[in-house]
């Protein structure tokens, strides 16, 4: 039997660069407190989370720098579109994560922005340390051998 993709559930932004930038150690799912015009903007899909990050300030989680596209239908009553966003998340988590930045030096970066099951916005957070440029051309020499493999091998399954 074929399972039928969720109509509600949809990726809204990705932030494909985390995964080359950090060494990601560890992710959770939060929540994110938005306006009716950011939601509806969203559904849209007009997002951004590539330079955006979050942090622990006065024991809430905000998300910093996301971009949400002004929602062109409510003129008056819009929204700021890179204003700070809370992040909903269970103490226990916030003070891992707290702990994690404070103490350990690492930093928390979102990964991607999408819809749940349930049509409701959520956020995948990673808890990743950053990488040296070194790392950088490692991954990337990594990923450059492994395409070209693949390409040996699709040659050499033809012939």
């Amino acid at each position: 039997m074929v399972e039928k993709s969720d109509p509600n559930s949809k990726l809204i932004a990705e932030n494909r660069r985390a995964r080359f930038d950090y060494h990601i150690e560890s992710d959770l799912e939060a929540g994110i407190m938005l306006l009716g015009s950011e939601v509806k903007s969203l559904r849209q899909g007009g997002s951004n989370i590539a330079e955006s990050y979050a942090s622990v300030e006065g024991g809430e989680l905000w998300l910093i720098n996301g971009y949400i596209a002004p929602y062109l239908q409510a003129k008056t009553w819009g929204h700021d579109e890179r204003r700070r966003r809370k992040l909903l998340v269970s103490r226990k988590e916030l003070s891992r994560l707290w702990n994690a930045v404070g103490r350990e030096g690492m930093t928390i970066v979102p990964i991607k922005m999408y819809f749940n099951d349930k049509g409701i916005v959520k956020l995948k957070l990673g808890v990743a340390k950053g990488k040296k440029q070194a790392d950088k051309r490692e991954t990337s020499a990594k990923r450059d051998w492994d395409r070209q493999k693949a390409r040996i091998m699709k040659q050499n399954n033809q012939g």
